[in-house]
């Protein structure tokens, strides 16, 4: 919803539609003021200027991100947030992680916004399962919402020429021919597209494994995190979510 408020901020005084806001045919100087009220850690879009948004009927899903975008208020409280359903409570952690991954794998030699994003995974590793067990726990909450938040509010970007975010690319393809929750996509779509790249980014999966698990090995990182989102209840295989081999020409 909070995209959604971003995009109608900017067709209230560009005068246009969304779609022509997504499509990038408009450069908008102001927008009304956009207030968010964060209702399930995730997106982080409370804290950034970025609008995810799908076209049913031109059958698109992709971002837009323009600075008069950013909220200029933004209520968390993460009390609102306790009545999130354990499933889509696993999936916002699965979604925060993946945003820390993409600016971990993007370019640029940033050891200090390195530190971060394995502290950021670290964190929702270790309260994540707890929440899971808990999922009216405020303290918990709390730590899962400020971690989804830090996750994708540009502090992980500084140092980085840009960011990899192809998996996301994948994800939301899922999200639109098979109407999968973004974060299980991400779950899914993550995971694979590290067993894909090893042979690029095998230094940084190991960097990753020992930063996260004391352990430099590139496969058992990928395996880890995989078990990882199964523990938060995600899917990790296209099967998990009923897409079978007769499908993969869609």
């Amino acid at each position: 919803m909070i995209d959604s408020a971003k995009i109608i901020a900017v067709c209230i005084t560009e005068q246009c539609s969304g779609w022509d806001v997504m499509k990038g045919l408009r450069d908008p100087k102001r927008v009304v003021p956009i207030i968010a009220v964060l209702t399930l850690a995730a997106t982080g879009s409370e804290m950034n200027a970025v609008a995810v948004v799908q076209n049913n009927k031109t059958m698109e899903k992709f971002g837009y991100r323009h600075p008069v975008m950013f909220p200029s208020h933004s209520f968390m409280d993460p009390a609102y947030t306790c009545s999130v359903p354990p499933d889509h409570t696993g999936y916002g952690i699965a979604d925060l992680i993946a945003h820390v991954l993409e600016n971990y794998f993007g370019q640029g030699d940033a050891s200090l916004s390195d530190r971060f994003a394995a502290s950021i995974i670290l964190e929702a590793m270790e309260y994540g399962p707890r929440l899971m067990n808990d999922l009216n726990n405020y303290d918990l909450r709390a730590r899962i919402m400020w971690a989804a938040t830090t996750a994708l509010n540009g502090l992980l970007s500084c140092g980085r020429a840009n960011g990899e975010f192809t998996s996301h690319a994948l994800g939301h393809q899922l999200s639109l021919l098979y109407d999968t929750t973004h974060g299980a996509s991400l779950s899914i779509a993550f995971p694979a597209w590290m067993k894909h790249m090893k042979p690029k980014i095998g230094q940084r999966l190991e960097k990753l494994g020992q930063d996260l698990f004391g352990d430099t090995s590139a496969e058992r990182t990928i395996e880890r995190l995989e078990s990882f989102f199964r523990q938060v209840q995600c899917p990790i295989r296209l099967g998990d979510i009923g897409i079978t081999a007769d499908k993969k020409d869609e």
